[in-house]
């Protein structure tokens, strides 16, 4: 009964999120400069119909309730609605572009896991924490994203996996060096070493295993973060993935793929939240 419980509580967390997310993004929108203005009512290549058309239907728009129910109702029936500025279904625009940004996600999560793993072993092995080794991530934390990808351009070095994961490596790393610290101060793991486990028997048996509950949530972390960075990192690179729509869609003011890109984002950031409770079930089992 447990399971099926915590099942529903998150059904319907995930519910109200997405509706949040429906309500906030259509009323900034809506409420953005030139949001009622369409650049074809002053084309003379459409009709004098044509563009009665378009003054009709940017009319409609000014009742924000009849723009929130109509956004309501597509997810609702499982639509996105039309693209305002491409003219055709949203849904054809994101599906090729989440596999893109998907991977790169990927590709860039695995390799700052990996970049902080090891710099957080090296650095947790000695008895007091070490300034030089600290420097690093603190220097790449007080860079902004945009900044870090802009000097890759202009340098001519690495590319958009390269800096997401430095990004995150730099967040990881922090995280990850405070938890192992205080893991090889176990007294069951200090026992272990003045016997002679070695060390790589040590972090298999004893200390990732329980560290599960913190990874879990560092997972979720690192998606959020990752997912934050999505947008620049896509735009100034020119990768044709989801972060690069949704910045076309807000400078185009085309709410339907805006909310279908935040909908999406939300559902990613919830389900990633139920990693962390998964881990800590997982080690007491």
């Amino acid at each position: 009964m447990k399971p099926a419980i915590s099942a529903f509580r998150w059904i319907a967390r995930t519910l109200i999120i997405v509706l949040l997310v429906i309500l906030g993004s259509t009323v900034l929108v809506r409420f953005a400069p030139g949001y009622l203005s369409d650049a074809r009512e002053m084309d003379s290549r459409y009709a004098v119909a044509a563009r009665s058309e378009l003054s009709a239907e940017a009319a409609r728009s000014r009742s924000l309730p009849q723009m929130l129910l109509a956004e309501i109702k597509d997810p609702i029936r499982g639509e996105f609605g039309t693209s305002r500025q491409f003219a055709v279904p949203v849904s054809e625009l994101i599906e090729p572009r989440l596999a893109v940004s998907g991977l790169l996600l990927a590709r860039g999560i695995g390799l700052a896991w990996m970049i902080a793993l090891c710099a957080a072993l090296l650095s947790s092995a000695g008895r007091n924490p070490s300034m030089l080794r600290q420097a690093p991530a603190t220097l790449l934390l007080a860079i902004p994203t945009a900044a870090l990808a802009t000097f890759c351009l202009l340098a001519d070095c690495g590319g958009p996996v390269l800096v997401m994961a430095l990004l995150l490596a730099a967040r990881d790393f922090k995280f990850l060096d405070r938890a192992l610290r205080a893991a090889w101060l176990e007294p069951h793991v200090l026992q272990a070493r003045a016997q002679g486990v070695r060390t790589g028997r040590l972090l298999a048996a004893h200390i990732l295993p329980s560290l599960a509950p913190q990874l879990g949530a560092l997972a979720s972390l690192s998606i959020v973060t990752s997912l934050s960075a999505l947008v620049p990192v896509e735009v100034l690179f020119n990768v044709p993935g989801v972060g690069s729509l949704a910045w076309n869609a807000a400078l185009n003011r085309d709410l339907p793929v805006l909310l279908a890109v935040m909908i999406v984002m939300a559902l990613a950031v919830t389900c990633s939240g139920m990693a962390t409770p998964y881990a800590a079930e997982w080690k007491q089992a």
